[in-house]
């Protein structure tokens, strides 16, 4: 089984959470054998994926998630400018 646990700290709470529900979706409808979960603590975002098939699987899920992240964060900052 293959396994990443990432995690992500922002400055504020709201941050954090932002992040956090922009990516939740992900949690919920995986392909069998894929496990997505985030959580929000405090000021972090925790993502652990477990895969249980193919390696490309398990790259692409984490490339996805992170592209998520990627358009969250910019999203922030364009709302703060």
């Amino acid at each position: 089984m293959l396994e990443a646990k990432i995690v992500l700290s922002y400055k504020t709470l709201r941050e954090a959470e932002a992040v956090a529900n922009a990516v939740s979706p992900d949690n919920v409808k995986v392909p069998e054998g894929l496990s997505v979960k985030t959580i929000r603590r405090g000021n972090t975002v925790l993502t652990n994926i477990e895969c249980k098939s193919r390696l490309q699987t398990f790259v692409a899920t984490i490339d996805d998630l992170l592209s998520a992240v990627s358009v969250a964060e910019r999203t922030l900052s364009a709302i703060k400018a």
